[in-house]
């Protein structure tokens, strides 16, 4: 397959043969897994209080991908979704929006509809999975007709997942080319994340190696997981790939955004995540354009504590939609 013509930054060489490709890519500083575990649960203890706590809160409700990707997902299920997403309290319109519901490729146009309609346009995006999720077991030319498809519907987002089994075993130039074919695609229309699979990808080192691979090839997020293996987002592998892409901006200019996802459920895990964003790459992705949460079960957790801020009491368990 021909390389297609790289992103222009400072890093473009790199990318301009197989072998360049994997000298930069193994040239990487190893990681230090003990260091980064110890890391990450020393900034998990960090604890914030009241006022803090409250804007932490609403940051993090805006930052939610609300998600719903099983196969029995109906019209009526979206809809709900959408409306959920433009008014996550429907008894308190202060409640900030979601960033984003996220569904399957043939759910896009009903989950557009039903946040126009909820008056959410264009505060909430339409995110949408491609690239024949979650395996990725597909040859490209149907992935990429996964992406068209999507985009052609309205989705103002992409989110890929990475050919895991190519990727281990060192056919990087093959996933390059085809995050930028999918990029390509995406045209001006959409975004586009790009889902690793930490779980599969069995060392820190090899996450590293996935993210710098995956913003050499133009992504616009880097995300964790598809939720759909046995280990997911967690706060090492995340404060891994903000170190990533701190570093990557400091070389080429480009800012690219992180997406945990999966495993995410209480708003005290939220703040955690936050606080790694803040104390890593810094404030200049404590945004929903640089940082999402690929979760659903959080944003109803978060809805309880703000309202506990709020009320002084918490809310019964009827409180909350259950998605």
């Amino acid at each position: 397959m021909p390389t297609t013509a790289p992103p222009a930054h400072a890093l473009a060489d790199v990318t301009a043969s197989d072998s360049s490709l994997r000298r930069f890519l193994h040239g990487l500083p190893g990681v230090d897994a003990v260091g980064l575990e110890a890391r990450a649960a020393s900034l998990g203890t960090r604890s914030i209080k009241t006022t803090a706590k409250a804007y932490a809160i609403d940051l993090a409700i805006s930052m939610v991908d609300l998600t719903t990707l099983e196969g029995a997902d109906t019209p009526g299920k979206v809809r709900a979704l959408g409306a959920k997403a433009v008014h996550p309290d429907p008894t308190d319109r202060t409640s900030p929006t979601t960033a984003a519901v996220c569904v399957y490729p043939d759910m896009v146009a009903v989950a557009k509809e039903a946040i126009t309609a909820a008056g959410g346009a264009p505060a909430v995006k339409v995110a949408s999975v491609a690239t024949a999720f979650p395996a990725g077991r597909a040859a490209l030319d149907v992935k990429l007709a996964d992406v068209r498809d999507a985009v052609a519907a309205g989705a103002d987002e992409i989110d890929m997942v990475i050919d895991r089994g190519a990727f281990l075993a060192g056919k990087y130039l093959k996933v390059y080319d085809e995050i930028v074919a999918v990029k390509e695609t995406c045209g001006t229309s959409a975004r586009l994340k790009v889902i690793f699979e930490t779980g599969e990808l069995s060392t820190y080192d090899n996450i590293r190696r996935a993210s710098w691979l995956g913003m050499l090839a133009g992504a616009d997020f880097i995300k964790t997981s598809t939720g759909k293996v046995a280990v997911n987002a967690t706060p090492a592998n995340t404060l891994l790939m903000l170190e990533a892409v701190r570093d990557f901006r400091a070389q080429t200019g480009v800012q690219v955004g992180v997406k945990p996802a999966g495993g995410i459920r209480t708003s005290k895990d939220a703040v955690k995540f936050l606080v790694l964003v803040n104390e890593t790459a810094g404030a200049d992705w404590l945004d929903n354009h640089w940082f999402r949460f690929g979760a659903s079960s959080l944003l109803n957790d978060l809805l309880m504590q703000r309202q506990k801020l709020a009320t002084g009491r918490y809310s019964g368990p009827d409180y909350v939609t259950v998605d």
